[in-house]
C-alpha cells in the first residue's frame, strides 16, 4: 500500500466515493463498491496509536479524508459512552457503561412503572434529538455545506428510535409483557413518541436531505427481539408513515439493524426501505442474496463474530470477496461496512482494510486499470 498519496487525490477519493455512494444505492453503475470502515473510540486506547494512525492514512480509499491526530490522542465520547460518567438522556434513560467510546446500557428506566406515565413529559424535538441537544440551524448549515461540496447530504434518527425507545422507557421484559397483554397506554405511548420521532424527520426532509436514516437493532444471534405479530401490530406502523414521509418526497430510506432479522425482512421492505445495513453471517449470505440481491441496496454489515476475529488474513479476503461475488453486481445495490472494536488482532485488522480496498473494484476489473487515486487496480482474486 503507497502511503504517500497527495492531498488532492485524498480530496478528489472523497468527492468521488461520496457521488460513488448514491450510484450504488440507486443501482445507477457505481465506480466501484462503496466501503466503510468504522473505528470505534475505544480502539485508540487498545490499540498502538502510531499503528492505528499509520493503517488508517495507508487505507485512503476507507479514509480520504484522515489526517492522524497528535499523539498520545484521546478522542471525544460521546454522552452515553463515557466511563464512570452516568448520563440521563433527553428522555430520562439513565446510561452506564464500563469502558470510554463503547455505548452503555441504559440501567435505569424512567416508565418502569406505568404510575409514573400520568406526569411523564416527553423532550421538545425543536431543541433535542433523544439523546442531546440538537441545533437546527447549524444543522442546516452543514448540510449545505455537504451539499456545496457535491456530498450525498443524509439526516435521520437516533439509534433506536422507536423499538428500542421503548425498551429504554420501560424495561425490554416490560414491554414485551405489555404487548402480550396489550397494555392500553402503551398505544398512547407510542403515538407520541412517533409524534416526536416524525417532527425531526419533517425537519431534515424540509433541508431537502438525500437520504433519510432510521437505525434501530431489532434482532437478536437467533431471530427477531420481538415476535413478528407484535411488530406489525405496535412498531411497523409508525415506521411506515415515517418512511412515507420520505419516499413522497423523493428521499431513499436507509435501516440499519444488528441480529438476525430474516422473520421481519418482509415487513421492513413493504414499509418502504430503500436500503439495508444488516449483519452477513447472523443472516446467511446465501439468505440475504435470495431475497435481497437487486430488490433493495444491501449494505452489508461484515462479521465481527467470527471470521474477522478468530480467523486469519486468508480467511479475512475469501471471505470479503465471497460476498462481493455473491452480492454485488455492476449496476450496484451492494455497500460494505466493519465495525473495528477492540479485541481483533492487528494482522486482521490490516487484512480487513487491505481486502475491502481490494475488492471495492472487483466489478470495476474491465476498466482502464486505474483505480480512483491514479494508481493501478490490485490484482482480483
Amino acid at each position: 500500500m503507497n502511503c504517500n498519496m497527495k492531498t488532492k487525490e485524498r480530496e478528489d477519493g472523497k468527492h468521488m466515493t461520496k457521488s460513488n455512494r448514491q450510484r450504488a444505492i440507486l443501482f445507477e453503475t457505481p465506480d466501484h463498491i462503496p466501503m466503510s470502515f468504522a473505528v470505534n473510540p475505544a480502539c485508540w486506547h487498545h490499540y498502538p496509536q502510531e499503528w492505528l494512525a499509520e493503517q488508517m492514512e495507508c487505507h485512503t480509499l476507507l479514509f480520504p479524508n484522515f489526517k492522524a491526530p497528535r499523539l498520545p490522542y484521546t478522542p471525544e465520547y460521546a454522552l452515553v459512552a463515557r466511563k464512570d460518567e452516568p448520563y440521563t438522556d433527553d428522555f430520562g434513560c439513565v446510561w452506564k457503561t464500563t469502558d470510554d467510546g463503547i455505548t452503555g446500557t441504559v440501567v435505569e428506566h424512567p416508565l418502569e412503572d406505568w404510575a409514573a406515565y400520568a406526569k411523564y413529559q416527553f423532550p421538545d424535538p425543536a431543541c433535542r434529538m433523544g439523546i442531546g441537544p440538537v441545533d437546527w440551524d447549524r444543522e442546516k448549515l452543514l448540510l449545505e455545506e455537504q451539499r456545496a461540496a457535491g456530498e450525498l447530504v443524509g439526516g435521520g434518527l437516533r439509534h433506536g428510535h422507536t423499538f428500542l425507545q421503548l425498551c429504554d422507557l420501560g424495561g425490554y421484559s416490560n414491554l414485551i409483557f405489555d404487548m402480550a397483554d396489550e397494555e392500553p397506554l402503551l398505544m398512547d405511548l407510542i403515538e407520541r413518541l412517533e409524534a416526536f420521532n416524525m417532527e425531526i424527520v419533517r425537519r431534515y426532509l424540509e433541508m431537502g436531505v438525500d437520504v433519510i436514516s432510521l437505525p434501530e437493532d431489532l434482532g437478536m444471534q437467533n431471530g427477531p427481539m420481538l415476535s413478528p405479530e407484535h411488530f406489525r401490530k405496535y412498531i411497523k406502523p409508525s415506521y411506515s408513515r415515517m418512511m412515507k414521509a420520505a419516499r413522497e418526497k423523493g428521499v431513499s430510506v436507509h435501516m440499519h439493524s444488528d441480529g438476525d432479522i430474516r422473520l421481519l425482512i418482509d415487513d421492513l421492505l413493504e414499509s418502504g426501505v430503500g436500503c439495508i445495513n444488516l449483519q452477513d453471517l447472523v443472516n446467511g449470505i446465501d439468505w440475504i442474496r435470495e431475497r435481497l440481491k437487486g430488490k433493495v441496496c444491501i449494505d452489508l454489515d461484515i462479521d465481527r463474530q467470527k471470521v474477522t476475529r478468530f480467523g486469519t488474513p486468508k480467511e479475512i479476503h475469501q471471505l470479503i470477496l465471497d460476498e462481493v461475488k455473491q452480492l454485488g453486481s455492476p449496476q450496484g445495490g451492494l455497500m460494505m461496512i466493519y465495525g473495528l472494536y477492540p479485541g481483533v488482532p492487528l494482522e486482521n485488522v490490516e487484512a480487513l482494510m487491505d481486502a475491502m480496498e481490494k475488492y471495492a473494484f472487483y466489478y470495476a476489473k474491465k476498466c482502464s486499470g486505474l483505480c480512483i487515486h491514479g494508481n493501478k487496480c490490485m490484482e482480483i482474486g
